[in-house]
């Protein structure tokens, strides 16, 4: 059996999420490939694990940036040429792609599976958004054999779609052995590193620095704790704006913006609080780590953390400033070990091997026992 994975990029996508998938289709004994963009700041660091065959396929996020009818042209010829018994594609832009680059090959046998990370249109999404992605998403499953969704939210509307089956799978896992025990030697040794004091509170978040992921609230929010310290792991357009902001705010030097990180495990370990104040999510991975981790957890309200935290009293409106001070506040200064065990309890659902194993069984469906 061959396998395509598609996705917009490599570095910040592929390598964050996919690589237990590949590994697990070359233990089936499949033969693997990888079209994405190689997003990583020097080119010659792009090495995909258990990838048989890499194409760099030049995507724009944007789906009407120009650049990305070049890519379409390069996607299909990957496509009709490869002979792939399973095109699995993830992100807009590169589903989007993807399904139409693929109307040939479907028609030879190859089956088009999609997994939705979270759809644009949701619940208390703006109406630009609806207006520009549900046409096209709902257009789009009409070329989509499996269409997989990670949120209940978007599993109920996938199902008015015209796929050819819609799934839902708990989000695409998390190793909680992995973040269960943090390293309180490393977590001191990062502190040193970060320059921060031992006796200091940190709050964490983890992800992309752009507006979605509103790390703005917290920056605006940490003058009400001075004795705390902001840490963020992840890179992203907004990084000189968030380190401006927390400047004008008389607070720069309490804000670490710490990049993209490979040891965020050690993140885990070393925060006192987890702080998650996306608008808009699918089912988060940061957020499960930190909870796999047993951190407290304080979210804004989203259809990912509706499925993650349900009933947590540490939930705040994105957009309110005071009810996240209000919420960290209620986390520094109160008993949480009852949220704390509540969210390693429903974890179990989103472990890692239990999402594999659902993964694999629709693959094999998906070809008939093939």
């Amino acid at each position: 059996m061959k396998v395509l994975y598609v996705a917009t990029v490599v570095k910040t996508h592929i390598m964050t999420f996919h690589i237990p998938y590949l590994k697990m289709l070359k233990e089936m004994g499949w033969e693997t490939a990888v079209a994405a963009r190689n997003d990583y700041d020097d080119p010659d660091d792009c090495s995909i694990p258990y990838c048989d065959t890499y194409f760099d396929i030049r995507f724009e996020r944007n789906p009407f940036k120009p650049g990305n009818f070049k890519a379409y042209r390069q996607l299909k010829k990957v496509i009709d040429e490869g002979g792939y018994d399973i095109i699995h594609c993830h992100t807009p832009v590169g589903a989007m792609l993807a399904r139409l680059a693929s109307r040939k090959a479907r028609k030879k046998g190859s089956k088009v599976l999609y997994t939705a990370h979270g759809f644009h249109f949701y619940k208390g999404a703006p109406a630009v958004n609806w207006l520009a992605y549900y046409p096209m998403e709902k257009w789009l499953s009409r070329m989509t054999d499996v269409l997989i969704t990670i949120t209940h939210e978007d599993f109920t509307r996938a199902k008015k779609f015209r796929a050819g089956r819609v799934e839902y799978i708990p989000g695409i896992g998390v190793d909680i052995d992995r973040f269960k025990h943090g390293d309180q030697e490393k977590a001191a040794e990062l502190k040193n590193e970060l320059d921060i004091p031992q006796d200091v509170k940190v709050f964490l978040s983890v992800g992309e620095l752009n507006s979605n992921k509103n790390h703005q609230i917290v920056i605006r929010a940490l003058p009400d704790f001075p004795d705390a310290r902001y840490v963020v792991c992840g890179r992203g357009p907004l990084t000189e704006d968030l380190r401006k902001l927390s400047v004008d705010l008389g607070v720069g030097d309490r804000v670490i913006l710490a990049g993209y990180r490979t040891d965020v495990a050690d993140f885990y370990g070393m925060a006192d609080l987890f702080v998650f104040p996306s608008f808009r999510e699918g089912l988060p991975v940061a957020l499960m780590e930190a909870m796999s981790a047993g951190l407290v957890c304080v979210a804004s309200r989203n259809r990912g953390t509706d499925d993650l935290l349900a009933g947590s009293r540490l939930l705040f409106g994105a957009s309110d400033l005071d009810e996240l001070k209000e919420k960290i506040s209620l986390a520094l200064n109160t008993d949480c070990s009852d949220e704390v065990e509540k969210n390693s309890r429903h974890l179990e659902e989103f472990d890692l091997r239990h999402t594999l194993s659902l993964m694999k069984d629709i693959y094999l469906e998906t070809i008939g026992g093939r």
